[in-house]
């Protein structure tokens, strides 16, 4: 699986990178066949402090995005992760319950 984290106006911190690294490979649990994941992390209104995350997640067959927001990068990506673990065994399910010709 490769990993490509993006952080647009700022310079994340190799704690946040490897944070979320680690929180990426937690899907690996739930789908196995993960090619390739962007990661974007951006400020959405630079006053309030708002801070946006948006992970696209490529599969054989499909191509997955989600966005989060929050007031902190920590609080955002357990969400969208858990948004594509949602997805994922979705996925997954579906593709184990097909009826094999």
């Amino acid at each position: 699986m490769n990993i490509r984290i993006t952080s647009r106006k700022f310079k994340a911190k190799e704690s946040l990178n490897n944070y979320i690294r680690e929180e990426v490979k937690s899907l690996e649990k739930f789908y196995d066949q993960i090619l390739d994941v962007k990661i974007v992390l951006s400020f959405t209104h630079l006053k309030d402090s708002i801070k946006n995350s948006e992970i696209t997640l490529n599969i054989p067959g499909k191509i997955i995005t989600v966005t989060t927001e929050s007031d902190e990068f920590e609080k955002s990506i357990p969400m969208a992760i858990e948004k594509l673990r949602k997805q994922l065994s979705k996925i997954k399910t579906k593709r184990l319950t097909r009826p094999k010709k």
